[in-house]
């Protein structure tokens, strides 16, 4: 696993420490100033005139002064071979760009590629029956040709399932945790856990060592659960729990949601049942459901060229990009930056669709092509 341990590393720990700046304000600040290590070097009055900052978070900013604990951090993450995405790094997981309050930084245990092509998010309930149990097997099993990421969140009952699923299928799958990434939580899926970073998987997380799985945690894990896929699947859950938040988060972020039904009379399935009542999921019964719908079952043939449509839509980002590989044939992420001058997220988010629209593609050493 490559690790990616800047100069700027220490300031972008800080930045997430800083009292009163939250995600939001540090995207702005990232936007405005491109760098962490910019923000704490500006002026006190440089940084009050930003969008959304003012006198306070300016003073909060220049006012901090505990780089012991980001000192620490960096020297835990070299320890044990962590990779930190700051929100601007060009593997930190694109689609959570998207999204109005992505993290500021996360830290990664693993080799699974978290801008891979297909991306879904697989949850429900703790206490599952052996309904969702089938559900989840036959699931996983009917998804494993379209080459998926599966994404969950390492909790007992329907996660644990798709995570042990997606091993058994050989699919790689990344739990995203509510804590640092210097315990495991629940203790019972430590093994589980090491399997899923040593069969190609990993370990993501939004909290630094020393953050234990504290209860306001979860809902702020969760967003990243429903934010970094292209569709969330809620296999059983009740009226009320993790699997709801995350659903309702992935409708805030206009993700598809999925469902199955269950009995009415069924309380581990009311909230699918109510989901797909109130239009917020889609009900489905299989995995050939969710491939047709995404319009995963139209994808070109592996190994076949694409062929761009003349009359496809691109907007003034996804242009400026195109037309600047067009004329150098490769480009690196930070040449593209630079030549078109569009900030980090809205370079992300151009990236991203056009990936999708296979009009252009990775190539290493993080420099893009035209397909």
């Amino acid at each position: 696993m490559k690790t990616n341990y800047t100069d700027d590393l220490l300031y972008q720990i800080a930045l997430t420490k800083v009292p009163q700046v939250g995600c939001v304000q540090a995207r702005q600040l990232i936007e405005e100033l491109g760098s962490a290590k910019a923000i704490f070097h500006s002026k006190k009055t440089d940084l009050e005139r930003i969008n959304g900052i003012g006198e306070v978070r300016a003073r909060s900013i220049k006012s901090y002064k505990n780089f012991i604990d980001a000192e620490n951090a960096v020297g835990f993450l070299t320890e044990h071979s962590i990779q930190p995405l700051f929100i601007n790094d060009p593997e930190y997981p694109k689609r959570l760009l998207n999204c109005y309050d992505p993290p500021t930084l996360l830290f990664y245990k693993g080799a699974a590629n978290l801008n891979t092509q297909k991306i879904v998010s697989v949850i429900g309930t703790r206490h599952h029956s052996e309904y969702g149990k089938q559900l989840t097997e036959s699931l996983i099993t009917d998804l494993s040709s379209q080459q998926i990421l599966i994404v969950s969140g390492l909790a007992f009952g329907i996660d644990a399932l798709a995570h042990k699923n997606a091993l058994k299928k050989g699919l790689p799958t990344v739990g995203v945790l509510a804590h640092g990434l210097d315990t495991i939580y629940p203790p019972q899926h430590r093994s589980l856990a090491k399997e899923m970073v040593h069969a190609g998987g990993g370990l993501l997380t939004e909290f630094g060592s020393n953050q234990p799985p504290d209860k306001h945690h979860f809902p702020t894990r969760n967003r990243i659960v429903a934010g970094m896929c292209d569709a969330v699947i809620v296999i059983e859950s009740g009226e009320k729990g993790g699997s709801m938040v995350t659903a309702e988060l992935a409708n805030g972020y206009n993700k598809d949601v999925f469902a199955f039904p269950g009995k009415t009379i069924d309380t581990k399935s009311a909230g699918c049942n109510k989901l797909i009542k109130n239009n917020k999921a889609v009900l489905i019964q299989e995995a050939a459901d969710i491939i047709n719908l995404l319009g995963w079952d139209d994808q070109p043939v592996k190994n076949q060229r694409p062929q761009i449509s003349l009359f496809v839509q691109l907007t003034n980002e996804e242009k400026a990009i195109t037309d600047l590989i067009n004329n150098l044939g490769q480009v690196p992420i930070d040449s593209i930056q630079q030549q078109t001058g569009l900030s980090s997220s809205a370079l992300a988010a151009a990236i991203l669709s056009l990936e999708m629209q296979h009009i252009i593609q990775s190539a290493p050493g993080k420099m893009y092509r035209l397909v």
